[in-house]
């Protein structure tokens, strides 16, 4: 299949295909057009993908799961690997939800301080 029916079969861009081909999650031959051309594997390898970029992984996370993309990747078992990336990749995402929690709270107390102020009370913390 070309690259167009596998965007549409997979719900995937066609420059999101090519760019998962650059880093060699997938594969293609080339039609003596130059088209690329994709076996019918391709299509759950890129579910595949799609399914571990959605639980948060970016593509070279993704990498280590190679072996298991031809598959049903959330029905095999886990590995050591598969399960240091996830690791890896969850203190990532709980670092950045601590730190946009700290920036909330900030907010939120600029914004106590700012009323405050209007209301005449007196404050400490610079208003808004």
């Amino acid at each position: 299949m070309r690259i167009g029916e596998l965007a549409r079969v997979t719900g995937c861009t066609p420059r999101a295909l090519r760019h998962y081909e650059e880093q060699g999650l997938i594969a293609a031959t080339r039609a003596a057009n130059g088209y690329r051309e994709y076996d019918d594997v391709a299509v759950t390898r890129v579910r595949n993908i799609r399914h571990l970029l959605g639980a948060g992984l970016t593509l070279d996370d993704v990498q280590v799961f190679l072996p298991c993309l031809d598959g049903d990747v959330a029905a095999a078992p886990p590995s050591a690997a598969g399960l240091r990336v996830g690791r890896e990749r969850l203190a990532v995402l709980d670092a950045r939800i601590a730190a946009r929690i700290a920036v909330r709270d900030r907010l939120a107390a600029a914004l106590r301080d700012a009323a405050a102020t209007l209301a005449g009370e007196d404050t400490t913390s610079p208003a808004l």
